[in-house]
């Protein structure tokens, strides 16, 4: 029984296989929408991101009903949070998705036929969280980068106000000097302004797209400034200020976290490993005779 499994699990491979080249090159249209998805950030994929792709976007109008219009909203927005990482679209997601979840199922049932029950489990939870996987990490990098560059960009904002240009000329200049995550959010801001969207409607949607605490405070602060008229280049060098001083003190409180697991490594790892070395020198140095102390 088991030979006749794995065989009929190595013919499904193979035809898996002919399959998916046999997509790869087929001339067929696809739908307008799905071909714009693998066209977008084509220069930013890689090739097997790419043939990923491919592979997987005939399944991605049903991965996407599946899902249903309430988390494949939530998933869009966590895209746009996590700018979108090497030309990443919604149906870009779902045909990831659909390929490395086919995947993980056909190993692990592979890996279940011959009893290796955690490779199976290890294999199954690839193929459920690989897709999500690359957008945990692409929003935690961007929230560190915008973290990081916010404070230094407010000064300069602060300053080119105060020499005299509006605050609107003022962003888009400083924002033309700047590259990145914050650069990037900075311009979708800036062009749906000039498409008409209100100045608050705008910043709003600035801070839903972002999850960086430093955010919600420029656009909170921004917004009460406008409302009580303060000088708009005084509240960008409070606010830089702040920000610095909350970065210091998430710095120390992050090592003094540190501290504590450095200790456990150490006295989990690296003190029995040392005396276990220590007492085998001795022993060895010493000249004993193990062959008498054993009986033998």
């Amino acid at each position: 029984m088991l030979p006749l499994l794995l065989a009929l699990l190595t013919a499904a491979s193979v035809a898996g296989v002919l399959l998916g080249i046999r997509m790869i090159r087929a001339e067929a249209k696809l739908p307008t929408d799905l071909a714009l998805a693998l066209e977008i950030g084509a220069t930013r994929v890689s090739t097997a991101g790419s043939a990923v792709d491919r592979l997987g976007m005939r399944f991605a109008p049903l991965v996407l009903r599946l899902m249903g219009p309430r988390r494949t909203d939530a998933k869009r927005r966590r895209i746009d949070m996590a700018g979108n990482p090497g030309g990443l679209t919604l149906d870009r997601y779902a045909a990831r998705r659909a390929f490395y979840g086919f995947f993980g199922a056909f190993m692990a049932l592979v890996f279940l036929t011959t009893g290796h029950w955690l490779i199976a489990l290890a294999t199954l939870a690839f193929g459920l969280l690989a897709a999500d996987a690359l957008i945990w990490q692409a929003i935690r990098d961007r929230k560190d980068v915008i973290d990081r560059t916010l404070p230094d960009f407010l000064d300069v904002l602060a300053v080119v106000v105060s020499a005299g240009l509006g605050f609107r000329q003022a962003l888009d200049r400083v924002a033309e000097r700047y590259e990145g995550p914050w650069a990037d959010e900075l311009r979708i801001t800036l062009r749906q302004m000039d498409m008409g969207v209100s100045r608050r409607q705008a910043f709003d949607e600035l801070r839903r797209r972002n999850t960086s605490e430093q955010v919600a405070q420029f656009v909170s602060a921004l917004q009460q400034g406008e409302e009580l008229g303060s000088p708009i280049a005084d509240t960008l060098i409070q606010l830089a200020t702040d920000m610095r001083r909350t970065d210091a003190q998430n710095a120390r409180r992050r090592a003094a976290k540190t501290i504590p697991k450095a200790t456990m490594v150490t006295l989990v790892f690296m003190l029995p490993a040392t005396m276990i070395l220590i007492a085998t020198g001795m022993f060895l140095g010493s000249g004993t005779n193990f062959g008498s102390i054993l009986g033998r």
